[in-house]
């Protein structure tokens, strides 16, 4: 299992977005996710966060907040537990779209977010974002781009009825 950090960057009601278009190989591709990477050799998750934020954005985070673990299974990719982050002060400039390596960064309302085309699972972690405070766990199944199985703080749901909640409509 490998270990990743994920930050949504709030200001003025919008998260910071980026739309993953320019590696052919990545399995975000085309999708729109929040920034954050891989963990280096010896980093803690914060270290993590930090630099992935600066590397792939060129802000330097000065508030955030922990809020949530989320494992992902898949039967077609490595496991990984996602370190997840809000943050809502920064300094600095956000990069252009030619500074940035992984994609396009964009201001999205937080409305707008299940508008788009986004994995299936990151509709739960918003509607959990949006609605609490609380640090929570959650544990999503996948088969190819289909989820299949959602638990929230060791409870199993149902992944269907759950999205349904989210306001977007998927085929499941």
């Amino acid at each position: 299992m490998k270990n990743t950090t994920l930050c949504y960057i709030e200001k003025d009601g919008c998260y910071l977005m980026m739309h993953r278009t320019k590696k052919d190989r990545d399995v975000n591709h085309d999708k729109w996710v929040g920034v954050g990477g891989k963990f280096e050799e010896g980093e803690t998750d914060e270290d993590c966060l930090l630099r992935e934020v600066r590397e792939e954005t060129g802000l330097r985070l000065t508030s955030f907040k922990k809020r949530g673990i989320v494992t992902f299974l898949s039967d077609e990719w490595e496991g990984e537990y996602m370190h997840l982050y809000t943050a809502d002060g920064f300094e600095g400039e956000i990069f252009s779209s030619n500074d940035c390596a992984e994609g396009e960064l964009c201001w999205i309302p937080k409305r707008d977010v299940y508008r788009l085309p986004v994995w299936q699972g990151d509709l739960l972690f918003f509607k959990e974002l949006e609605e609490n405070e609380d640090f929570f766990t959650m544990l999503l199944r996948y088969e190819g781009d289909r989820l299949v199985g959602y638990e929230k703080n060791g409870v199993a749901l149902d992944v269907k009825s759950q999205l349904f909640q989210t306001g977007k409509q998927l085929d499941i």
